[in-house]
């Protein structure tokens, strides 16, 4: 379906009728990217669309693209989800004063305030509210940058309604405990609780990302095995098909810290060069 001359490609038809984009995403899965601004419809902060709201799951859409912004509100929209909208980390921090969203999508690269320094503040004094980034293929180093700083996964544009969501409702299964009941997973001082997502040293919780979760369980489900960068990839973002060691290798670096700050010893996760690492037997 073609915009009319004159007409936005994410603006609303006059007397309340989907616009181009909306009637569009009836029928196909789009796949989003950069593209030409649209007027926005929303007002800074606020809620998009008011039907089908569930007002118990609340997500911040962080993007200085307004066309993007819009038409991720309304595929959110139509999953139940609340929604509120921001041109840059700065009007999102502000936002924080009145109201803590359950997760931010927030892209890297914005004006007044960019994703990854918004993280890095959200994480000095929120280390429970994810983070999922949108970051151009071009982008690793700052993607990279993102999940060490406290990212919980990310996502690379351009990317599909279909992947985003899984992406958003495997991350918030972490934090509502829907996840299936799994039994724990246990080596040395080291416990696993894979249907809360809860991790403990020595009986001390400990507390990691999504991803990083991943990771780690898939380490302690086979100790003294050495698991490829692949496999723990694989392990750690299974909805992305795209393979990046160095990925990987940041967030070795972030398990092994938080470890050793409880207690662990150096050697408790392992690197076997040319291969990839494993989880020895923690004391």
């Amino acid at each position: 379906m073609a915009a009319k001359k004159g007409q936005n490609w994410g603006e609303a038809v006059p007397g309340g009728c989907l616009s181009p984009f909306q009637a569009a995403f009836q029928t196909r899965e789009p796949a989003f990217q950069t593209r030409e601004p649209a007027r926005s419809l929303a007002l800074r902060g606020t809620c998009l669309y008011d039907e089908g709201m569930d007002a118990d799951t609340h997500i911040a859409i962080v993007d200085d693209e307004a066309a993007l912004r819009e038409n991720l509100s309304y595929a959110l929209n139509k999953e139940g989800y609340r929604v509120s909208v921001h041109a840059n980390g700065m009007e999102a921090w502000e936002a924080r004063e009145n109201e803590t969203p359950h997760l931010y999508v927030l892209d890297i690269l914005m004006p007044r305030m960019d994703g990854l320094e918004f993280c890095r503040r959200l994480r000095q004094e929120d280390r429970r509210t994810p983070i999922i980034f949108l970051s151009s293929r071009d982008e690793e180093l700052d993607r990279i940058l993102g999940l060490e700083i406290g990212g919980d996964d990310y996502i690379g544009k351009p990317f599909s309604v279909r992947e985003l969501l899984a992406r958003i409702k495997a991350v918030l299964r972490r934090y509502d405990g829907t996840e299936p009941e799994l039994p724990p997973v246990e080596t040395g001082s080291l416990r696993l609780e894979p249907g809360s997502y809860k991790a403990f040293w020595d009986k001390k919780e400990l507390v990691f990302t999504l991803s990083e979760y991943r990771l780690l369980l898939e380490l302690v489900r086979s100790p003294g095995v050495v698991k490829t960068r692949s496999v723990l990839y694989s392990a750690a973002f299974p909805e992305d098909h795209f393979v990046n060691e160095r990925a990987v290798d940041s967030h070795i670096k972030r398990i092994r810290r938080k470890l050793e700050d409880a207690g662990a010893r150096k050697d408790t996760l392992e690197t076997v060069y040319g291969l990839g690492y494993r989880l020895g037997v923690p004391g």
